[in-house]
């Protein structure tokens, strides 16, 4: 299905509104999916960084794509209210929506069409464009929604903060390079097409070479090239020692409940950046930079609890970005059944200097945390 008609596309606008341009910023959540879920949505002016109107709503127990998308429509509601002929940019952490509501990818579920479809009502989609950002840069919004979804668990009613927060402009836009002469199309060159639309679950293929193929698994992975790796391809004068060049293809870890695994150590996985990629009835696949993790569950997993202690893997460690971040992940980790290890140590539980944390899950399964910044 497509929301789109002819010369329908988002950004096609011809009449170019007023002229004027606003900022959206949207994220939703669920804690359980479903669980307890809100939204957060606030407009911002492109020139100053500043916030000219937010909102929040508590949602009641729904899935995270209910609130991503009840998140897009207050956004929009709120944008059309500050000015109804502006031209509209929506920034958002949730892949799914930024690319069905640019038109690339399918819309095969009948409630996600319905959501889909009362978003591209509030505004005219050709004034609407849109752009994916990483969960760290859309703060705010996701500030805002946990607000509503800590206000929706207390029984009250979410208030704002009366505190607009300031970001920095965006910078202005770099003119279109200007080419030496015109360029004609040989009249035998092939028509341009429309790629293939994505799947809904996880984003596009990262189109890089060395492409992978997993045996449970009928689409294709693609490898990122290791910087470490081609920085140092070409020998400097005199030759450098040879580099370590050893890289993990995947990971596989056989779990006993997969519905179980899903909710915890996918949940890990996805709030480390790694993108769901495929899932099937027993398992699922996650990719990360270099690399991906498979979760697979079936007849021919022997029943029981994974035992860390056991000959075997004693548990993964993953670089989770500043300690803010680390923290943030702790927090939060018990809705999705994780357990802090090492309480009385944590952050240092790893010796001086190692700011990490140590999480064990209902499985069994231990995960490793460990904070980027030198300064922590």
């Amino acid at each position: 299905m497509t929301l789109f008609g002819e010369g329908e596309k988002p950004g096609n606008s011809d009449d170019g509104g007023s002229g004027r341009r606003l900022i959206v910023e949207t994220d939703g959540g669920s804690r359980g999916n479903p669980g307890h879920a809100g939204y957060g949505a606030l407009v911002r002016d492109p020139d100053t960084g500043k916030v000219l109107a937010e909102k929040a709503e508590y949602l009641g127990k729904v899935s995270n794509n209910v609130a991503e998308y009840s998140g897009l429509v207050a956004g929009l509601e709120l944008a059309l209210q500050h000015d109804p002929d502006a031209l509209i940019h929506v920034k958002m952490d949730s892949k799914l929506v930024v690319e069905q509501m640019s038109g690339r990818w399918k819309i095969k579920h009948a409630d996600m069409r319905a959501l889909a479809t009362k978003a591209r009502s509030v505004v005219d989609p050709r004034r609407v464009t849109y752009e994916w950002i990483p969960r760290e840069i859309n703060k705010d919004a996701d500030r805002l929604s946990n607000e509503a979804m800590d206000a929706g668990e207390a029984g009250v009613e979410w208030k704002s903060s009366g505190t607009l927060m300031v970001s920095e402009p965006e910078p202005p836009e770099e003119p279109a390079a200007v080419e030496p002469g015109p360029v004609e199309t040989p009249a035998d060159a092939p028509a341009e097409t429309t790629p293939e639309e994505e799947p809904e679950l996880g984003p596009a293929p990262i189109t890089t070479p060395m492409p992978i193929i997993v045996d449970r698994d009928p689409e294709p992975f693609y490898e990122q090239p290791d910087p470490l790796v081609e920085e140092f391809a070409q020998p400097a004068e005199p030759a450098a020692p040879a580099l370590p060049s050893g890289r993990l293809h995947h990971i596989e870890l056989w779990v006993e409940d997969f519905t179980e695994a899903r909710t915890s150590l996918g949940w890990i996985f996805e709030r480390l950046g790694y993108q769901r990629k495929n899932e099937w009835e027993s398992g699922a696949s996650w990719q990360g930079a270099v690399g991906y993790i498979v979760l697979e569950s079936g007849p021919d997993v022997t029943p029981g609890r994974h035992e860390r202690k056991r000959p075997g893997m004693n548990h993964l460690a993953f670089w989770a970005g500043p300690p803010s971040l680390v923290d943030a992940i702790v927090r939060d980790a018990p809705e999705y059944g994780w357990k802090l290890m090492y309480e009385d140590q944590h952050p240092y539980a790893g010796g001086s200097g190692h700011y990490a944390a140590y999480l064990e899950n209902e499985g069994g399964f231990e995960v490793e945390l460990v904070a980027t910044s030198d300064s922590a």
